[in-house]
């Protein structure tokens, strides 16, 4: 009787240890595949890459390769923080989501209810709109004059002043043009309806509740813990082009790191800031007034990649790119930050969501 109860517990044993085995065998050769097609991208000596792979709420990946500085040949960390661009517009969305259901505006209101003299000519632009990039109004990157005032400190409306009398490049809701511009305005309304600064609603409201504490909106003069240098390739590596941040503002100023943003997509996730019903404003896949799907919600495109649905959006400033891609279906999130806009990795963040699907 002891020996057949002694016999089922080795067994049980050996059953566990095998387990366990096989599933440090299957990490090991999931991380080594990655390692191997970061590594090819990432060369140790050049401008680099960090990189974090979650599924089902846990880390299950999380490397930096590269140099975060070469003049100092500083090596790339996991907690470096980088200029975040486009992925900015997240937040603005979010916070304006936040507005929403502390009924400080509705989503159908008109933009001139909070700017009276902007030159809509005659045709409705709403909050919806500035969301969807369907507003019709020009990208002010793409404005002539852009150059002239790339370094110098403007304020939300002297910027807005900037490209409002440009013509609309079409009528509000007939296309889907991705637009900075709209998410400029969107940062100045949430000013004028809260009698903050965008950066400081954002701290407020979003990083402190979040604890998202290596986030924040970018400046070149405070000292930032961790900061990774931002290049470009022209020629040979060069250090970034410098412009005010009151230009990118709210449609692409912010800084975070890999653990923040992490931090970030569960939030949104588990309906932290805002409400399940007010969240899905933010996935829902909006048309045209021809009932023409857009591929876009509000701060995130609605693709898909080999049929498997995704939540993303990309950034790109000056020195740095980043991506985060989002399988809902299968709660999985990958999110990469270079420090050179000459070495995008759109591509690879959307292969390795898939790798991640399928193991």
């Amino acid at each position: 009787m002891k020996k057949a109860i002694y016999l089922k517990s080795l067994l049980i044993v050996i059953t566990v240890l095998s387990l366990n085995s096989q599933s440090l065998i299957y990490s090991q050769n999931f991380e080594s595949k990655i390692d191997s097609l970061l590594q090819e991208k990432y060369p140790p000596n050049v401008p680099g890459t960090t990189f974090l792979i979650a599924k089902k709420g846990k880390i299950i990946y999380k490397k930096a390769f590269g140099l975060s500085n070469l003049e100092l040949n500083v090596r790339m960390k996991p907690d470096d923080v980088f200029e975040i661009g486009s992925m900015t517009k997240q937040f603005t969305a979010i916070s304006i989501l936040i507005l929403v259901e502390k009924g400080k505006l509705n989503l159908d209101d008109e933009i001139t209810k909070f700017i009276p003299d902007y030159p809509t000519n005659g045709h409705k632009i709403t909050i919806h709109h500035l969301l969807t990039h369907t507003s019709g109004i020009r990208d002010f990157t793409r404005t002539q004059g852009l150059n002239d005032i790339s370094k110098k400190d403007l304020t939300p409306s002297e910027l807005i002043n900037f490209f409002k009398n440009e013509p609309i490049d079409f009528i509000p809701g007939e296309q889907f043009k991705y637009n900075n511009s709209g998410y400029i305005i969107l940062g100045y309304i949430i000013e004028t309806i809260t009698g903050q600064s965008y950066a400081n609603f954002v701290e407020e409201q979003i990083f402190k509740k979040l604890e998202m504490t290596s986030s924040q909106y970018a400046s070149h003069k405070k000292v930032i813990k961790n900061r990774a240098s931002g290049y470009q390739n022209k020629e040979g590596y060069m250090n970034s082009r410098e412009i005010s941040f009151t230009l990118p503002y709210s449609s692409g100023s912010l800084m975070s790191t890999v653990d923040d943003m992490f931090k970030w997509q569960e939030a949104i996730k588990n309906n932290l800031l805002i409400i399940k019903e007010t969240t899905e404003k933010a996935f829902t896949n909006y048309t045209l007034n021809n009932g023409e799907h857009i591929d876009y919600g509000y701060g995130w495109h609605i693709k898909t990649i080999n049929n498997i649905r995704t939540f993303e959006h990309g950034g790109s400033i000056f020195g740095f790119k980043s991506m985060g891609v989002y399988l809902p279906n299968e709660d999985i999130y990958v999110i990469a930050l270079n420090n050179c806009d000459c070495n995008s990795p759109t591509k690879i963040t959307r292969e390795l969501a898939e790798f991640a699907a399928k193991h």
